[in-house]
């Protein structure tokens, strides 16, 4: 049986990230930016609304812990990024 190939994600604040599966990550990574190119902008409640809807009946894991693990590796590699001052915070592309 082939070892499962894993990716160590990054933090936006520099905190130490995760070891996960990568073929989890490259699931939720599409999910993420489908969301925010289809919408610009979302909060984050609406995209995980969404991501769990899509994903929930297939996906083998907790999706919400996945999109917060991705969603901050996408931070900290400057793909999408916070919208200043919102709240509820909302995501967008980073330009």
């Amino acid at each position: 049986m082939a070892k499962e190939e894993k990716i160590l994600t990054m933090h936006p604040a520099g905190k130490k990230g995760t070891n996960i599966s990568l073929e989890k990550y490259t699931i939720i990574r599409k999910e993420i930016l489908s969301v925010i190119r289809e919408h610009e902008v979302v909060t984050f409640e609406d995209l995980t609304d969404i991501i769990i809807d899509r994903l929930q009946p297939t996906f083998d894991g907790r999706v919400i812990w996945y999109v917060v693990t991705v969603k901050l590796d996408l931070e900290a590699r400057k793909i999408i990024e916070r919208v200043p001052k919102t709240s509820p915070h909302q995501l967008r592309m980073v330009k």
